[in-house]
């Protein structure tokens, strides 16, 4: 797995963590409103305390509690239905992308330097946000309230009756019935009585005479005056102030409804881009899952307070104002936090740490004594839970049968005072307080009982939470046991159906097991929870599995890639686009190169696909051009949709760019060193026409013999004309330029006489190409040759901006033949070669045909040069000019004419 942030310990620690509830009167709310905050969203940056708590357990040891987090929420905060659960785990994913410039992370894995994420922040959030929103079930009790904060502000007629009110709802919401939901630990639920007083608008004397009375009523250690908002709008109006809450109100939308929303926004525009200008085919197009990936296998309680709009209950999220109308901007948060002080900051602090320190922790202590006093009673056992036999707690493992065997009494429900029960119960407790051996010893005794009973959902619960222990325990003083896990994971996932469950199992274990480098035994674990009920799920851990592979002592590449490759699938299936070309991405480090050549092209097709879906169309191009630039293994109806997609990439591309530029195309393949280049008229072979007195043309190969000897009979008439020497500027005539003849020097054509340009292309597919509006690229300077000292040098034209049709539209030909006429003397250099490309589907006009129109560049490498020593003991090539001829001023042209003898 990638790194994290936390460790494995602090990460267990935070999933699991005592829960209190608010209930704030409404003048309460509306002092914390001020700060655009809930009470409960106030307390949430300070609710990890940063020193030491102490409690005694049953046997009187003193058990040390550190870094302790509580989560404090609304006593009618619900956790999120089905389909609602998958959308705010799909845009916890979603929003949370690598950072752009951040370094590279290189792994060097045997012959290969791979770029991979070092740390994935979007699979930590999703964990994260996934273990918060776990609804409180019946077999276990961690994620039940142990605590109630009633919250009234000083500025009540009289804040004693309020808090009697409070009292009243919060002891009929626990115990009329009504309510499947919220669920509390203990019947005697630690009331905690806050007077909230507002510094800005409050009679501070007022509210430390209502204190005082407070403290006679309910015990020092039970109430508190927390004093906020000394800042006034007027004090210290341009001070820069510190907004703690924007790391937990817009870290996801679990918290941040506005999040969400943009979110949504931007989702469905991406989503609109790739169904308008998806011109992908249908028969290679991934499906998307229009089922919502998880799902909750408990059935929809009814009876959450807060339901009636007159009750004084908070809901965290209910409370928050409505967002404003769409003029808002969403670059501008809701500023947090605007009267409180850093002194506001400090009372809040200190409130959470009395609360706890005072509080909370001693009655947990307090229930925990009575739990085990009621154990040891009940089972009639001479000593504490804690100091109990090795026969009774230890050395047990899960019975012989396995879970398929035993008898599912899935409907078994315990009565709350059941002794089966009341361990569980005292576990929780221990673990939520850190004293881990004590809770293993509990949750020990506890499974072999449900086992007994089988009870499998209790049990399944008590073997999960027993490993745990077992492995939280200071001093590891026994290994942890991996196989109490795989079986808490199978009964979940196969007896109870509860995929929740289960999920919640392998996120634990496999971090378990990567602290402790097994990253094979993780790796295992975590594709084995991947199904077909979730694809945002699978594709994490698809993607967790893969770093399991690369982190190996002997890094396992191939395997490493091959689920990347699956976790880009299951990504794209969930429509989390960016996550899956970047899968996609890295597993192409792997593939790319190595001759897998199937594998390489559906890697670059679906990042093509991806990266045009993503508005990324250069990245879109250049993925598809990869696909058809070597000669390609795909069937010849794989290769024309491959064809298909680039060219509508390419035309979309284009039409999004508008800078009229043309880049270059892939195909047909363009034999560069093929290219001949023939200087004047050519042959007329019809009668009675002139013909050029030439003894080559573009119809006949090329004679070497032949060549020499015309060339021998031309340096005789230049010797005979010199009086029998041979100029050494002689430069023998050559019509016809092509790989086999000297072009080491600047070939010479005439104005007004035409050069034509015959290229070469191959066509690698097997499918037919159609090339149509073909035209030669070329630039041109101007240059005078009728001036003794070689006369002046005009600016150089070119015709990129504007290449004209040379020659007719449709070509399905091997090569083509391209005609120039120059009109001035000067310099030409042919660049290379522009038309458009389309689809050779017979049957189709070419108005039907998907064209774009691009260019290839006709670059010829010289011969080697093998002349000195130096260019014998090195590699270097000489220039080739056969496309860059030079202009001359006209000259006389030698005809021949033929008289036809008559009889």
């Amino acid at each position: 797995m990638a790194q994290c942030v936390q460790s494995v310990q602090e990460f267990i620690q935070d999933s699991f963590v005592p829960m209190v509830a608010v209930l704030c009167s409404e003048d309460a709310e509306r002092v914390t409103r001020k700060n655009n905050l809930s009470f409960p969203e106030l307390l949430r940056p300070f609710c990890r305390l940063t020193s030491e708590g102490h409690l005694r357990d049953p046997n009187n040891q003193v058990v040390v509690v550190k870094g302790l987090r509580i989560s404090v929420t609304g006593i009618n905060t619900r956790p999120p239905q089905s389909p609602e659960l998958h959308r705010l785990l799909s845009q916890a994913v979603s929003v949370c992308q690598p950072p752009e410039g951040s370094p590279a992370n290189v792994i060097t894995a045997g012959d290969y330097d791979l770029n991979i994420s070092a740390t994935t922040p979007w699979f930590e959030t999703y964990r994260e946000n996934f273990l918060q929103s776990m609804p409180a079930s019946e077999h276990e009790f961690l994620n039940h309230y142990l605590a109630c904060m009633l919250v009234v502000s000083s500025r009540e007629a009289v804040p004693t009756e309020q808090f009697l009110k409070l009292s009243q709802e919060q002891h009929r919401i626990q115990h009329s019935g009504e309510y499947t939901h919220p669920k509390w630990f203990i019947p005697n639920t630690l009331k905690y009585y806050v007077l909230l007083h507002d510094i800005s608008e409050g009679d501070e004397q007022r509210a430390d005479s209502v204190y005082e009375d407070m403290k006679q009523r309910y015990g020092t250690q039970g109430c508190y005056l927390l004093k906020i908002n000394s800042r006034s709008g007027s004090t210290g109006a341009d001070e820069q102030m510190p907004d703690p809450w924007s790391q937990y109100l817009h870290k996801t939308s679990i918290h941040n409804p506005e999040l969400y929303e943009e979110y949504a926004v931007s989702n469905a525009v991406e989503n609109n881009i790739g169904a308008e200008e998806d011109g992908l085919d249908p028969s290679i197009r991934d499906g998307v899952s229009e089922t919502p990936p998880l799902q909750l296998d408990h059935p929809t309680d009814a009876g959450y307070p807060g339901n009636d709009a007159s009750q004084s209950v908070n809901n965290v999220d209910e409370t928050r104002p409505q967002k404003q109308a769409s003029g808002t901007s969403h670059t501008s948060p809701t500023p947090r936090g605007t009267c409180l002080t850093l002194n506001d900051h400090d009372h809040i602090r200190q409130f959470i740490q009395e609360f706890t320190f005072r509080g909370f922790l001693p009655h947990i202590e307090k229930n925990i004594r009575q739990l085990n006093d009621q154990l040891v009673s009940r089972k009639g056992l001479s000593r504490s839970l804690f100091s109990a036999t090795k026969k009774l707690f230890g050395g047990g493992k899960v019975p012989e049968k396995s879970i398929a065997e035993l008898k599912n009494t899935a409907g078994l429900l315990y009565p709350s005072e059941a002794p089966e029960l009341q361990i569980r119960k005292m576990a929780d407790l221990c673990f939520l307080v850190q004293h881990y051996e004590l809770a293993y010893n509990c949750y020990h005794t506890a499974k072999k009982d449900f086992l007994s009973d089988q009870a499998m959902l209790y049990a399944a619960g008590a073997l999960e939470m027993a490993a745990v222990a077992a492995f939280l325990q200071s001093g590891a003083p026994r290994p942890y046991p991996a196989h109490y896990m795989d079986t808490a994971i199978q009964t979940y996932r196969d007896v109870c159906k509860n995929m929740l469950l289960a999920e919640r199992c392998c996120l634990l274990s496999a971090e378990i097991l990567k602290s402790q480098v097994k990253f094979s035994d993780a790796a295992t674990l975590l594709i084995k929870m991947t199904s077909e009920d979730s694809d945002l799920r699978s594709a994490l851990l698809l993607e967790q599995a893969a770093h399991c592979f690369i982190n190996m002592r002997s890094p396992m590449v191939r395997k490493f890639a091959f689920h990347m490759i699956l976790a880009g699938h299951r990504f794209s299936k969930a429509g989390q686009k960016r996550h899956a070309l970047r899968c996609y991405s890295q597993a192409l480090q792997v593939y790319k190169g190595k001759g897998w050549t199937l594998a390489e092209d559906h890697i670059n097709f679906t990042i093509g696909r991806q990266s045009f879906t993503l508005r990324q169309p250069e990245n879109a191009v250049a993925a598809f051009r990869h696909i058809l630039i070597n000669d390609s293994k795909q069937s010849a109806g794989q290769q024309a949709a491959f064809l298909r997609e680039y060219l509508y990439v390419y035309k979309s591309m284009s039409q999004l760019s508008g800078d009229g530029s043309l880049p270059q195309l892939p195909l047909p393949c363009l034999h560069s060193s093929q290219t001949r280049v023939f200087f004047g008229h050519e042959r007329r072979l019809a009668e009675g026409e002139k013909q050029a007195a030439t003894h080559v043309s573009l119809e006949q190969e090329f004679d070497r013999d032949l060549s020499q000897l015309w060339r021998e009979l031309e340096e005789r008439v230049v010797s005979v004309a010199n009086r029998g020497t041979v100029p050494i500027t002689f430069q023998p005539s050559q019509c016809c330029l092509n790989s086999q003849t000297d072009n080491l020097r600047y070939p010479l054509a005439v104005v007004e006489e035409p050069i034509i340009v015959e290229v070469v292309f191959r066509n690698p597919l097997k499918v037919p190409l159609a090339l149509s509006a073909l035209s030669l690229l070329w630039k041109f300077t101007l240059k005078g040759f009728s001036d003794p000292q070689g006369g002046a040098t005009g600016e150089t034209v070119s015709n990129e901006k504007e290449v004209r049709l040379l020659i007719v539209s449709r070509l399905f030909v091997p090569e083509a033949r391209l005609k120039l006429l120059p009109h001035k003397t000067g310099e030409l250099h042919v660049l290379g070669v522009v038309y458009n490309l389309g689809t050779g589907e017979v049957g189709n006009s070419e108005g039907d045909l998907v064209c774009v129109r691009g260019q290839q560049n006709l670059e010829i490498q010289g011969p080697r040069l093998n002349m000195t020593k130096e260019e014998k003991t090195s590699v270097g090539y000489g220039p080739d000019r056969r496309l860059d001829p030079i202009i001359t001023p006209p000259m006389p042209l030698l005809e021949l004419f033929t008289l036809q003898e008559i009889n």
